[in-house]
This record gives C-alpha cells, structure tokens and sequence, in this order.
C-alpha cells in the first residue's frame, strides 16, 4: 500500500488508521518512508519519471481492460535500490549524464548517449510491443543508506520483465549502467484488485 501525502504527521495518523483496520488479518512485513527531493528529482539530482503517459494513455497502460474480475484491476512492480552516490559524484559530468542519458541541467535526452544509458535502456516505446507503464521512483534514505524505491503499475507484469532483461543484458549483451552505482536490495510483485462500488472485487480469487 502506497500513503501520500504532504504533512508527515497526517501521515502517521493515515498509517495507524490502516494498521487498525487490517490488524488481525495481514502483518506489516516492511515499510519505507520516502520524500519529494528537489522537485521531483532523483538523489543524483537528475529529474525521475519525465516518460511517463498521460491521461487516457495512462489508463491503459496501468490497468486491465478486460477479463472477469481483472478489469480495472492492475499489476504491480515494487524494487527497493541502494546507491552508491559517493561514486556517482565522483564521476565527471560528462559520464554521469551519459549514465542516465540526459544533461541534468536541462533534462534533455542525449540523442548520442552511449546505448548502455538508463533511459535508452528503459524507453518503454522502443519495445515491440510497446512496454508502457507508469512508473513512480521515490527517494528515501537513512543514516546509512541511501536510494529509491521504486513502483510500476502496469496491465500485466510481462512489460517490467522486459525491461528489467534488457536493463540486464540479456538482449544484446549491454547492461545498464545504472548498475554502475546502484543495486536492486529487494522487491515483489503485487495485484491491486478492481473495485466495485465501495469495495474491491476479490470474486476471481474465490473471495
């Protein structure tokens, strides 16, 4: 479950009113604070989540359009990363854009980034079918470590695992270099049941 809002302590109120409501029936295994950070940016400084759909477009690429009891419904990837953002810094300019595939000045895309670049290994249009999802990465840290969690909804889970091969490698043998300063520490696959009128509809699990 994802909790946003802007006072931290309205927060903590929401936090506990769900715990209440769920106490007997699930058990909190995890959870992360996370924060807005320069905007919208990533804690590299460069902006995050500039591709993603909007409106009608966002629909579908988020949620299923047909099939009893899965339409409205939508399929969740959830991966905590850790950077090593001392490393990072301590790559010239030059390098750091070509990492992520875009000046972080002015957020535009580098026509001639190397093909290893975050963004030319992720563009959800260059995969045939198209990988649309909508993606949400949220900054977090502690006295320790520091990184982001990320989110994709999508209308099936086959979308992330294309990217996340080719983020990989396993197409043609060039791995993000995303890789170069951050590491994927945990993560897991969700479903978000459709709702119907007030409550969610559960009938396709037998419930």
């Amino acid at each position: 479950m994802m909790l946003r809002g802007s006072d931290r302590g309205a927060l903590f109120d929401l936090t506990t009113q769900v715990d209440s409501l769920v106490d007997g029936v699930f058990i909190l295994d995890d959870a992360l604070d996370t924060f807005l950070y320069a905007g919208g940016r990533d804690l590299t400084g460069y902006e995050d989540g500039t591709e993603n759909p909007d409106g009608e477009a966002a629909l579908e690429a988020a949620l299923v359009a047909s099939g009893e009891g899965l339409r409205g419904s939508s399929f969740v990837a959830v991966q905590r990363w850790v950077h090593d953002l001392q490393r990072f810094r301590g790559f010239p300019l030059e390098r750091r854009d070509g990492i992520i595939g875009r000046r972080k000045d002015s957020n535009e895309e580098i026509e001639d980034a190397p093909e290893s670049a975050h963004v030319k290994r992720t563009a959800q249009e260059s995969y045939d079918p198209p990988a649309f999802m909508i993606r949400r990465s949220m900054p977090w840290a502690n006295a320790h470590e520091q990184g982001l969690e990320f989110v994709a909804y999508g209308q099936s889970l086959d979308r992330f695992e294309r990217v996340l091969r080719r983020m990989m490698g396993n197409e043609d043998g060039v791995a993000d270099a995303l890789f170069t300063f951050s590491r994927a520490v945990t993560g897991g696959y969700y479903w978000c049941p459709p709702v119907s009128g007030d409550r969610l509809d559960l009938h396709c699990l037998g419930v």
